[in-house]
């Protein structure tokens, strides 16, 4: 009885822990630059379905550690399908990382590693959220990234449009757009289509669960103002090291007083209620790049980047973050920054790749909730954003839900 009772606690807990939401571990210490990437730019994770993508990171402890990986198929909600892995998983997963190199010419080692999708084991079959879990030698979770898989089905015209609410019209862009597909009828849409709606491939400010407003016969119309509408923020900061032994854009001061290069940035003055300037980014991504480098991926160095910010009307209440895709966006205590009463300003220094790397700083309040509205460089419409509609649909017969179309937009062409 007791055997009995030991299995069936098991089996329950087994299944209680495959049944709840799926969230993103955040990579330890050891763990750095974790990019999914397509013909060596890093980009946000959502491909078409049988493209070719990678994973790749570095493991600053360079001792050609065993790394394994697990995949799990997702329904909007990014609870696990009720599908076999038989169904979406063409071969296995859970097998050893297999391409990697240890770091060349580098003061900080570290062993970079490669994940190839479709590869020699594994190939996926259905759209739909991904959740890709890394795991150790001892099958233990090292951390987790989320990815899409998308089918071309469905048409997703998407205009960037101003606020027409004129207590957010200098400070928001809206997102109107339609959904028509010539291949599958729409049954229920109000119920079997859903939407997810990103700004620069950030999952944490992702719009969901709005319905559509209408309908014209197969196309759903999106036409809300309030509902699928985004703070539009303000251009992202950047700093430049190519080049470690000088100091290049954004980056004030370098030394070596360290086993490693220290780069301290000049200081960023809050933006709020500064006018808005125009200045190209690349909306929250990096590159990993060295100057004279055969191959940016295994000689590009880490340094210790020093951030610094002057908002001294955000000492209370609000924890300041610095975030970008370099980290995933990532609310972890290593992006946390502390105040310096003695300079008044917030500070963190960060280890990173050395290239080219976007930036921007957020605040959270104490309850930990995004605070966009009050942002510490401000809200203006006239900023640059990238923009990303994906459609889900599941059927009355269907036993997941698929992702069938994506739409993109700039607000660099934002009409009123």
């Amino acid at each position: 009885m007791r055997l009995y009772t030991y299995f069936f606690t098991l089996f329950f807990f087994t299944i209680f822990s495959q049944a709840q939401i799926q969230k993103e571990i955040i990579p330890p210490y050891n763990i750095k630059t974790v990019s999914f990437v397509v013909d060596n730019q890093n980009v946000v994770p959502i491909f078409e379905l049988g493209s070719e993508f990678k994973l790749q990171f570095d493991d600053l402890f360079g001792n050609e550690a065993n790394y394994n990986y697990q995949i799990i198929h997702c329904n909007y909600d990014w609870m696990p399908s009720n599908i076999p892995k038989t169904d979406y998983l063409q071969g296995f997963d859970n097998q050893r990382i297999q391409n990697y190199r240890n770091s060349l010419n580098t003061l900080q080692l570290y062993s970079h590693y490669e994940l190839s999708f479709p590869n020699q084991f594994t190939r996926l079959k259905l759209s739909g959220n991904y959740l890709l879990q890394i795991l150790n030698e001892n099958q233990e979770i090292v951390f987790s990234r989320k990815f899409i898989l998308y089918e071309n089905l469905a048409t997703v015209p998407l205009l960037i449009k101003r606020s027409r609410d004129l207590n957010t019209i200098d400070y928001t862009q809206n997102l109107e757009f339609a959904i028509d597909s010539k291949t599958i009828i729409f049954q229920q849409p109000l119920q079997n289509v859903k939407v997810l709606l990103l700004q620069n491939g950030n999952f944490n400010t992702a719009i969901k669960n709005i319905p559509p407003q209408y309908t014209i016969g197969n196309e759903l119309v999106y036409k809300y103002n309030k509902e699928t509408q985004f703070w539009a923020g303000n251009e992202f900061l950047y700093f430049e090291n190519k080049d470690v032994r000088v100091a290049n854009n954004n980056v004030g001061k370098i030394n070596a007083d360290n086993e490693i290069y220290n780069a301290y940035l000049f200081t960023n003055q809050a933006r709020g209620n500064s006018i808005y300037t125009n200045y190209p980014d690349v909306n929250g991504n990096f590159v990993v790049k060295k100057f004279n480098s055969d191959d940016d991926r295994i000689e590009a160095d880490y340094v210790w980047v020093y951030f610094s910010l002057s908002a001294p009307s955000f000492q209370l209440n609000k924890d300041v973050y610095v975030t970008g895709m370099f980290n995933n966006f990532s609310f972890s205590d290593e992006n946390k920054m502390d105040y310096n009463e003695k300079k008044g300003v917030f500070e963190k220094p960060i280890l990173i790749k050395q290239g080219f790397t976007n930036y921007q700083y957020q605040i959270l309040d104490k309850k930990g909730v995004l605070d966009n509205q009050n942002a510490i460089d401000g809200n203006f419409y006239q900023t640059e954003n990238e923009y990303t509609v994906l459609v889900y649909y599941q059927a009355n017969n269907d036993r997941y839900q698929r992702v069938i179309g994506k739409g993109n937009a700039s607000s660099l062409n934002i009409t009123n």
